[in-house]
């Protein structure tokens, strides 16, 4: 149903609804109309005013709806206006309707309403992130950094990830200020962004940069640059945190996740006792291995392949010379089906050590339990995150030791563009010598950054870096 271009008449609304063949619904459907298609205002109200004329009042869902639409345009004189209706008519709303008024509010002079709408929300439910962000943006706006940051880490406290683009904002809000105690802030989402390995886009890294160098008497200079392979940042001749675990770290991160996630809550739903203790004795009694690759996600790499040909490739490209490869497979593998070929299981066999798991069976554990138990040097190969498995490490540093071995030792297969082609080539990601996060040392802070914004979690490692140091 497309909206008119022109506010309407109530005889011209009646025939338009009368027309339409389920006329019970025609106003909210117009509504929704006139979201998607951005409708003037003012067209919106007609309608409205028809509703009020045949009905006497305005449902609450269309008064939402109505709502939106305000919003989407900042209209903010109607939004007002339409917050003192429903304060008077309902004593209390939901979500969608508190999110709406707090968004809208919080863009306009009356943003002091938006924060006790946000009060109001917290004695029902945990709010939104969007409800939170928007009051961080209208207290960052009108220079209340305290509240920003108060509210910030009360996101922070309900398990609430802040976007980027909240995290970018308050760097952008701060600058030029000279406060202690809100560089102080300031640096500890440099540090939140080291904990969760997050990469700041292009845009949020040159807000990060010019607020660095518009600190009162702070004397900061930012440089672009690529980190040298050693890890020595050439602008300032800076050694960068190694990747390496110490022998002690190794140790301890080993006991823990064997502890945790191995024996923890969570691996025998997804695998039988007996099927992990042969898996232990069949690792046992071939160790160390140098490569440890989950089988089943190497096989998707490419989807127009054969599946058994995508682990060939790989199996073919990581088994060279005397590097000692476990596979970590399912039975099915073995059927001979048009996935997998029995001559071709049977080469890769010969190149690689196969262990087959039960169709059903989760091979996160096995795959963690193999490469911990081979060794400091031994990697391995999943597109997988492992992110449920950080989750079950109970401790901060436990989980950063976690992370920091998982960058040194997960290769990534990723498809190569090459002639226009996708070839199936295994590129490996370097395991770098140097620790791709966010680090400092008082004086001076390396930040990692990526091209082009990203909102998932990366495992990709970026190349480019911000080097900001303090000239004394």
């Amino acid at each position: 149903i497309q909206p008119p271009e022109k506010p309407l008449k109530s005889e011209e609304w009646n025939r338009l609804r009368e027309n339409f063949q389920s006329p019970e619904v025609f106003e909210e459907v117009m509504l929704n109309s006139m979201i998607k298609n951005n409708s003037p205002i003012d067209v919106a109200k007609s309608l409205l005013t028809q509703v009020a004329q045949s009905n006497g009042d305005i449902a609450y869902n269309l008064l939402v709806k109505y709502l939106a639409l305000c919003v989407q345009q900042g209209q903010t004189a109607e939004i007002q206006d339409m917050y003192d209706i429903m304060k008077i008519r309902f004593k209390t709303l939901e979500s969608g309707a508190y999110s709406l008024l707090i968004k809208g509010l919080s863009n306009s002079d009356q943003w002091k309403i938006a924060l006790s709408l946000l009060e109001e929300v917290k004695k029902i439910m945990i709010p939104s992130r969007t409800c939170y962000e928007s009051c961080i943006k209208a207290a960052g706006r009108h220079q209340e950094m305290s509240l920003a940051f108060e509210l910030y880490h009360e996101m922070l406290s309900k398990d609430l990830m802040p976007t980027l683009d909240i995290l970018k904002a308050l760097f952008d809000f701060s600058r030029g200020m000279k406060d202690a105690e809100l560089q102080k802030e300031l640096f500890g989402i440099l540090l939140h962004l080291r904990e969760n390995q997050i990469y700041p886009h292009k845009t949020f890294m040159r807000s990060i940069k010019l607020w660095f160098e518009s600190i009162p008497g702070g004397n900061w200079r930012g440089h672009l640059t690529n980190i040298k392979d050693s890890g020595q940042c050439p602008v300032c001749s800076h050694q960068l945190e190694d990747s390496d675990l110490t022998e002690e770290e190794y140790n301890n991160l080993r006991e823990r996740i064997i502890k945790d996630v191995i024996h923890g809550t969570d691996t025998f739903r997804k695998t039988s006792p007996q099927e992990f203790e042969a898996f232990q004795t069949f690792v046992e009694n071939r160790l160390p291995f140098d490569i440890v690759i989950d089988g089943l996600n190497v096989s998707h790499i490419k989807l127009k392949k054969m599946q058994c040909e995508n682990l060939f490739d790989a199996v073919n490209y990581l088994a060279k010379g005397n590097t000692r490869v476990l596979v970590l497979g399912r039975k099915h593998m073995l059927s001979n089906s048009s996935n997998w070929r029995r001559e071709i299981m049977k080469e890769m066999q010969n190149k690689a050590d196969f262990f087959f798991a039960e169709n059903i069976s989760e091979d996160d554990a096995f795959l963690l339990y193999a490469t911990l138990q081979s060794g400091k040097h031994c990697k391995f190969v999943t597109r997988d995150f492992l992110r449920d498995h950080k989750a079950c490490l109970t401790d901060s540093l436990t989980r950063h030791l976690f992370r920091k071995w998982q960058r040194g030792h997960q290769i990534v297969n990723i498809l190569c563009k090459a002639e226009k082609m996708f070839l199936s080539v295994l590129t490996q990601q370097p395991a770098f010598r140097y620790d791709c996060v966010v680090q400092t040392t008082g004086d001076t802070w390396h930040i990692p950054y990526k091209d082009i914004f990203e909102e998932k979690y990366s495992y990709q490692v970026p190349r480019k870096w911000l080097c900001i140091q303090r000239k004394l």
